[in-house]
């Protein structure tokens, strides 16, 4: 069975972390919400969230860990040598990585988007690309670049299309779900 680790610190974006635990868990793949360096995040919109855990070595364990955005939350992740060095290892190890919104900026530090297909919120594609210029900016609501075991999305409004993405990088049909959720309705009716 597939294992996904969603990592939080205080200020992240509630909805885009939680909208991919929720999505992940009712499809069935384990889903382990991790602090970074505690268990109770309060997030940027002064919501508690509970986590399962804290960073720590099992994180190579997982088939993907994602992060949700929120600027304080990807300053945090960016900032964190344990992270990096996990993140690191699982990239050389050819494991799945993701983050969306303001998260790509940690992932950009870690060095896992060189030369890769990325996307980010608008406010921090800049400074990705500025350290990142051989990679190539895709603007859609999630990229998945096969090559680089790379998962990113734009923001809050991404979240589902970055959560679906994630269970289709480990083998899991999300057509049933995508549709019982609304959310194909939304991508066919959005601009209605």
């Amino acid at each position: 069975m597939a294992k996904i680790a969603v990592v939080f610190s205080d200020g992240c974006e509630e909805v885009e972390g939680l909208s991919q635990v929720d999505v992940l868990r009712r499809l069935g793949i384990e889903c382990d919400m991790v602090g970074l360096d505690k268990l109770d995040i309060q997030g940027g919109h002064d919501i508690l969230i509970k986590c399962d855990k804290t960073v720590d070595d099992s994180l190579f364990d997982y088939d993907v860990v994602s992060f949700p955005g929120g600027a304080p939350n990807a300053q945090h992740l960016r900032e964190s040598v344990q992270l990096a060095q996990i993140m690191q290892k699982r990239s050389e190890a050819g494991k799945w990585n993701a983050a969306m919104c303001a998260s790509p900026i940690a992932l950009s530090k870690y060095g896992l988007l060189k030369n890769a297909k990325w996307t980010a919120h608008p406010d921090f594609k800049e400074q990705v690309a500025s350290e990142n210029p051989d990679a190539t900016y895709v603007d859609t609501p999630a990229v998945v670049d096969e090559d680089h075991k790379v998962i990113t999305s734009r923001g809050p409004a991404t979240s589902w299309a970055f959560a679906y993405a994630l269970a289709q990088a480990v083998g899991v049909d999300t057509q049933k779900l995508e549709n019982g959720m609304q959310y194909t309705y939304l991508r066919s009716h959005i601009n209605d």
